[in-house]
């Protein structure tokens, strides 16, 4: 079974989002703070984990991205390097993510199957979206072919389809036919969110109708306030800055996963 299967319906995955300072081989990393950034993505994984998460995302931060699949070597083996950190610290219940942005997704999957990981998020990978770096143009076929030569099909790909990291170039598509596309190439579950609560839930049930027992993952913008209303609905979230002490970027708080977790369990039962 994959392992973004839900076989109940009822269990949501709750996965925090661990977000790193630029690293290693990006023009914004400070020198001789890797041992800082790698302590730091630990004691937030650990965090969620002892607050009750399901999972982790380990996602770069930086001011500047490549637009393409690809990423610089020293990026990768620091990346590689807290992953890995982050698999032995949390054990294997817990499921750790990486995601290299914008959408150096191979790198990703490279990470994820070397260092223990479970899953990678893209933040592309049918279509192609316009960002403030260019524009983002996935190769599918480029993706699941290396997915396939490093044997790393057991590493699920979650798929932003309608998210603050992708939208549809031009327009044309629906998220519901954006969702088929993806489950088409391979990915094993997809991810969406909008601001406006209303709109998620409408994506959702179209995702559902077009494509049953494809996985959805909300991509961001829930809450303690809205988390089980949203979570009603979707599979499980991503879920960063209501978790972080001092906001988006911040450390994460296990009171706050605690209080975030209790809410979804509750809403569960």
């Amino acid at each position: 079974m994959n392992s973004w299967a839900v076989p109940d319906g009822r269990h949501k995955l709750v996965l925090g989002m661990v977000h790193l300072a630029p690293l290693p081989g990006t023009p914004f990393h400070q020198p001789h703070t890797f041992s800082e950034i790698l302590d730091t993505a630990v004691a937030s994984a650990r965090a969620l984990c002892d607050g009750g998460a399901d999972g982790c995302l380990i996602q770069t931060v930086d001011r500047v991205y490549s637009v393409a699949d690809e990423s610089d070597p020293a990026r990768t083996v620091a990346m590689g390097l807290i992953a890995r950190a982050v698999v032995e610290a949390t054990g294997g219940a817990f499921r750790v993510g990486v995601q290299m942005m914008r959408n150096a997704t191979r790198a990703s999957l490279a990470v994820a199957q070397v260092a223990g990981g479970d899953y990678v998020r893209a933040g592309a990978l049918v279509g192609q979206t316009l960002t403030a770096h260019g524009m983002v143009r996935p190769d599918p076929l480029e993706v699941m072919s290396y997915r396939r030569s490093i044997d790393a099909e057991s590493v699920g790909i979650v798929a932003d389809i309608d998210s603050l990291h992708f939208t549809w170039h031009g327009g044309e598509k629906t998220t519901a036919e954006v969702a088929r596309a993806a489950r088409t190439v391979g990915a094993d579950a997809v991810s969406l969110s909008h601001p406006d609560e209303r709109r998620t839930l409408h994506m959702i049930a179209s995702v559902r109708e077009a494509v049953p027992h494809l996985p959805i993952i909300l991509a961001g913008h829930t809450n303690h306030g809205n988390a089980a209303r949203l979570l009603a609905a979707a599979d499980g979230a991503f879920v960063g800055t209501c978790l972080e002490s001092e906001g988006w970027g911040g450390k994460v708080d296990i009171d706050l996963v605690r209080r975030y977790v209790d809410i979804v369990r509750e809403a569960e039962r």
